[in-house]
């Protein structure tokens, strides 16, 4: 066994250390190798492989079977570095002829005096041939495939090689193929069921929209992260060696999405945090209006005229953000002007009774009804009550009890005085000035 391997070691040195014109040399050492492998029966290869191809200008010339102790592969590999190192240096300019090893059914097959391979009865047997008529078959396609062809002829055979190539390992990619759909198509079912169940359970136990789509997206999320891991374990790409590949590159890739995965971290601490809920009507930024979808990158704010607003998670995090309908109510006020001459604590108790008849009206916290200023020519009072925090009900409703109020206090006869200017003119004719004016005159006028 270690003088097989002691050959086989040779033969490989020899090929790259020793010039091409100790040629006798290198063909007693590769007849050596060949004739060690053919003397035993061949037996499985370890790779699975029994047949490679021989390469010549990138192109498989033929294929050559395994040897005992010496895989397809190997064997292909040497001789195939064989011929591309005779290229290199001759351009193709080259005899291949034929030359049996004496004593031995084994045949060496040359080019300029230098081995190529060796051609032995396993060879014979594999291809059904003799074992002259097939060393002289595959001395005949090496000398083709090593004579340099046209370049419309090169090109052609160039995509022809990578085309059956392509095939061949789309091929020998079936299984892997279809193990991977398998994976893709189990994680798709188990991802789908996995946001059903985490969604159920968040509606059960949370109870909150936005926490129930938090909840279902990172569940699907994970299951799908699971099983790209497990498609590349399949496919034959170890998810380690890819991540530790990557290394520099995930952190370009980091500096330049640093805004979208800003958002991102954005958009799970708002749906964890839950400072609204879809439905919500809010004030962010100076925008006001609804939230209808809160996403892991934007949240979607409508406006009470109609318009969609989409805000990126980031700048909502960072915003102060006012929630209107946070509480079921808010409180409104209206500001009512009486005459000086009215009875304050009457009008108030008009006010109060007036509003609180209303079914739109809270009853607790009660109505009030403040002095909030004393005015030129009016008594300002306020009027505080609370009323559905939803904007249309909050517009709605304050509507009607500034109706209600003007109505009440026009009902019970307590004045409402539009504002009163008294205007003083000087140097009035003589005619015009009443007595007593001292050359002055004034007139009260009520605003209209």
């Amino acid at each position: 066994m270690n003088k097989r391997w002691l050959g086989i070691v040779i033969t490989t040195v020899s090929i790259w250390v020793v010039p091409i014109s100790p040629a006798f040399s290198q063909a007693e050492e590769a007849s050596l190798v060949e004739e060690v492998a053919a003397t035993s029966a061949t037996s499985a290869p370890e790779d699975g492989l029994y047949f490679a191809d021989i390469l010549v200008r990138g192109q498989s010339v033929f294929q050559v079977g395994s040897l005992n102790n010496l895989l397809a592969s190997e064997r292909a590999a040497i001789v195939s570095r064989r011929i591309a190192s005779l290229l290199e240096r001759t351009d193709g300019n080259v005899a291949v002829t034929t030359e049996p090893v004496p004593n031995q059914r084994l045949i060496n097959i040359q080019a300029n005096n230098r081995v190529l391979m060796t051609v032995t009865e396993q060879d014979a047997q594999d291809f059904g041939l003799s074992l002259e008529a097939l060393a002289e078959d595959w001395a005949d396609r090496i000398k083709q495939a090593m004579e340099k062809p046209p370049v419309a002829i090169d090109v052609v055979q160039r995509l022809n090689g990578t085309v059956r190539q392509l095939g061949k390992d789309a091929v020998n990619s079936i299984p892997a193929l279809i193990g991977v759909l398998i994976v893709i198509m189990a994680t798709w079912l188990l991802a789908k069921g996995v946001r059903y169940s985490a969604f159920r359970w968040a509606q059960q136990t949370e109870g909150d929209r936005s926490t129930e789509v938090l909840i279902g997206r990172l569940g699907y999320g994970g299951v799908w992260i699971a099983g790209a891991v497990v498609a590349l374990g399949v496919w034959g790409i170890d998810f380690a060696t890819m991540l530790g590949a990557l290394g520099l590159t995930s952190v370009a890739i980091g500096f330049s999405l640093k805004d979208v995965l800003s958002n991102y971290i954005s958009g799970v601490i708002l749906l964890a945090a839950r400072p609204f809920h879809i439905g919500d009507q809010v004030v962010i930024e100076g925008y006001e209006g609804t939230i209808t979808q809160v996403q892991l990158r934007s949240t979607t704010l409508k406006t009470y005229d109609g318009r969609m607003i989409y805000i990126p998670n980031q700048e909502v995090f960072q915003a102060s953000i006012t929630n209107n309908t946070a509480a079921s109510y808010l409180r409104s006020s209206v500001i009512v002007g009486i005459d000086y001459d009215a009875n304050i604590a009457r009008a108030r108790q008009v006010v109060v009774d007036a509003i609180s008849a209303l079914d739109e009206v809270q009853p607790d916290p009660i109505p009030e009804v403040l002095v909030r200023e004393l005015a030129a020519s009016t008594v300002n009072l306020e009027v505080r009550f609370w009323v559905d925090s939803r904007r249309l009900g909050f517009l709605e409703t304050t509507s009607l009890v500034t109706q209600v109020i003007k109505e009440a206090l026009q009902e019970d006869a307590i004045e409402m005085p539009t504002e009163i200017y008294t205007l003083l003119v000087k140097d009035v004719p003589a005619a015009l000035k009443p007595d007593g004016n001292n050359g002055h005159t004034s007139a009260t006028l009520q605003e209209s």
